[in-house]
């Protein structure tokens, strides 16, 4: 993927200040737009808004002040960052160039160096910031369809054969949005609190330290390792051990924050850092600054968990009712079922799948789908969510064939042969009305197939199997 070059207007009503710095800027691989005053730059910012803005205070007409909040009043532009370039060194005139909205203040005549060093660092922010709320975006949007889910499910005759999941369903979607809101909430902070006093963080380090800043920041950032905890405390040992050999101070509080940032380049390439006096203060503010990395690859990684249960219910319960049979894929319709029991599964129960790849076939879906829940929601029940479910599609003949089996106490023989009584149940009192496997049988009448029951102490085996049809030519109904 490409990924397009910043674009930057700069706005100083001396062109050779401008010549000078379209020069450094392009250099730099950024698209440069010069203006001349602070009418132009505003129409220009408005017709094409920038990445980022750098703006002269003393110009002619309207001053950089006057623009800076035209800019934070237009909702086309207020985002933007706008650092101040100027040769007013007063610190009056910092603070109200950061008053009126300007996120940094560069002195004339200023360093090459530090000057690109904050524009990156900006440019940095922005781009984290703009990702947050995509993030928050798709977060609403991802609500606002389990709502709809959740309303079509209230209305639907399958809530019965879903009241059993709802609390497990809830625990799989609290879970990864509690992450996401933790992770907005550590990005906002940052945001709020340490983003204003960075610019004269960095403003103290020295151009090599700027350096070496940035290079841990982007090591923590580019790190693809995951470690558990167990190997994250061997790790952090090892750090120590290196820390003392290298003499370096508080090596047990620092080598903590490294494993934290999970860095796990070699030590030597950071000693300079790490023996500057301040180096815990570095170090800290580089862990501010990689938390919000790690917050968006959480936020993430934890949307995609969610967007994975939102599917299975979405599949779940928007399937629609037909008079005729459709094409489907029996294997999707069994790990939707899966998914929607996945709090019961995840911690205690192995799931062992063996499936042949096979093509969609001609049935009722949304009333098998039924049959997949109450099998495994019963193999589930039966094994007291613990133990070992095994779960076999193939072909046989001109016959699909599922097995799901369990290693629970079994069932009784005397049992088995009632096991599909309307009514009939084994259950407690309240916890099954014992037509669960009564409606199963039927389903798989309805497709003209077979289901049958092996059970001894330690395995019981439910076996279906179902006639595959095929699709009649210009038969489009099926």
């Amino acid at each position: 993927m490409i990924i397009p070059q910043p674009n930057l207007l700069v706005v100083d009503d001396a062109p050779e200040n401008l010549r000078l710095l379209v020069q450094l800027l392009t250099q730099q691989g950024y698209k440069v737009r010069p203006v001349t005053s602070g009418r132009l730059a505003l129409s220009a910012a408005q017709g094409f808004p920038p990445d980022l803005i750098l703006l002269d205070i003393n110009m002619p007409d309207m001053d950089g002040y006057e623009v800076c909040q035209k800019l934070k009043a237009d909702d086309r532009t207020r985002e933007i960052p706008v650092i101040f370039l100027s040769a007013l060194a007063d610190v009056f005139d910092k603070v109200k160039a950061f008053s009126v909205g300007g996120v940094d203040y560069i002195t004339k005549p200023f360093q090459v160096e530090e000057a690109i060093v904050r524009i990156q660092t900006h440019l940095s922010l922005r781009s984290l910031r703009s990702s947050l709320q995509q993030k928050n975006a798709d977060l609403a949007a991802m609500l606002q369809e389990l709502q709809s889910a959740q309303a079509q499910l209230i209305q639907s005759e399958k809530m019965a054969a879903l009241g059993q999941l709802v609390a497990g369903v809830a625990h799989e979607l609290n879970t990864p949005l509690g992450a996401i809101r933790s992770s907005a909430e550590n990005m906002a902070n940052f945001l709020d609190q340490d983003l204003v006093a960075l610019p004269h963080f960095l403003q103290t380090l020295s151009v090599e330290h700027q350096a070496d800043f940035f290079a841990l920041v982007n090591c923590a950032g580019e790190s693809a390792i995951h470690l558990s905890t167990r190997e994250k405390r061997h790790h952090k040992r090892s750090l120590i051990h290196q820390l003392e050999g290298y003499n370096v101070d508080n090596a047990d509080v620092i080598a903590d924050t490294i494993v934290d940032m999970g860095i796990y380049e070699p030590l030597p390439r950071f000693l300079a850092l790490l023996h500057d006096v301040n180096s815990q203060a570095l170090l800290d503010a580089a862990d501010r600054l990689t938390g919000l990395q790690r917050s968006i690859r959480t936020i993430v990684s934890a949307s995609d968990r969610a967007a994975k249960v939102v599917l299975a219910l979405k599949s779940y319960a928007h399937q629609q009712s037909h008079s005729y049979q459709v094409e489907a894929d029996i294997i999707e319709g069994i790990e939707t079922a899966l998914t929607l029991h996945h709090s019961q599964i995840k911690r205690d129960v192995e799931v062992i799948r063996h499936y042949e790849p096979l093509p969609p076939m001609l049935c009722y879906p949304d009333e098998l789908n039924q049959v997949w829940t109450n099998l495994i929601q019963n193999a589930l029940q039966a094994m007291n969510q613990r133990g070992t479910l095994e779960i076999s599609v193939s072909q046989h003949d001109r016959h699909l064939q599922v097995a799901i089996a369990d290693n629970g106490a079994g069932i009784p023989a005397e049992i088995c042969d009632r096991l599909f009584e309307p009514f009939f149940t084994t259950k407690p009192r309240g916890e099954g009305n014992g037509l669960g496997l009564s409606i199963v049988k039927k389903i798989i009448e309805k497709h003209e197939g077979t289901i049958q029951v092996a059970s001894q102490p330690g395995q019981t085996i439910f076996t279906i199997s179902l006639p595959i049809k095929e699709r009649a030519q210009g038969n489009k109904g099926g």
